[in-house]
């Protein structure tokens, strides 16, 4: 008796996703090397799951390059890491245009050869108002660190205190049900 036919669609529970996803991998895998052993085929399979976890196939005695560079010689020498490559350089200019333009705004004594005393005066005031802002944020920070300290303190002074009357109250128990219990040699009188 065969099985009755699935329709392809996503599997809605991850679970059963999962375990169809190793179960047809490992299949896949198995037919690869079928396919490789049975017909002397050069086979490379790379899956990446969802989570990005890789698993790969490749025929014994090759390696995933060697592939790759066979599959690119099969379309005609098109380099396919040419355009990745192209696309670092380009990357790589403009960080370093943006990398140039933040050290000219870095260097504040270069120009100041061309600014007047009016432009001169209003830079002083900035930089003043700055080291004050500054000053101010450090404060804040070291108060906030008193106050994260102070805060622990005390909550260790409260479980402290806590474990205190847990204890009292056990030896309050304690002492209420000798108290109030029969005690077995009472009974044997």
């Amino acid at each position: 008796m065969g099985r009755g036919k699935i329709e392809i669609k996503l599997i809605e529970n991850p679970t059963n996703r999962q375990v169809t996803y190793s179960k047809r991998r490992n299949g896949i895998f198995k037919k690869a090397h079928e396919l490789s052993v049975l017909c002397d085929a050069k086979v490379s399979l790379i899956i990446f799951s969802k989570n990005n976890k890789m698993h790969e196939y490749v025929t014994p005695g090759l390696t995933t390059k060697r592939m790759i560079d066979q599959y690119q010689e099969a379309l005609g020498n098109v380099d396919l890491w040419c355009s990745h490559y192209e696309r670092m350089l380009e990357k790589l200019r403009k960080l370093k245009e943006i990398n140039n333009k933040l050290r000219g705004e870095i260097r504040l004594g270069a120009d100041l050869d061309n600014l007047n005393f009016q432009q001169l005066q209003s830079l002083e005031e900035e930089l003043i108002s700055s080291s004050a802002m500054i000053r101010e944020r450090k404060i804040s920070n070291d108060r906030g660190a008193n106050l994260l300290h102070v805060i622990k303190t005390r909550t260790e002074t409260c479980k402290k205190k806590v474990k205190n009357l847990e204890q009292v109250n056990r030896s309050l128990m304690l002492g209420i049900e000798d108290k109030y219990m029969v005690h077995p040699h009472y009974l044997m009188m």
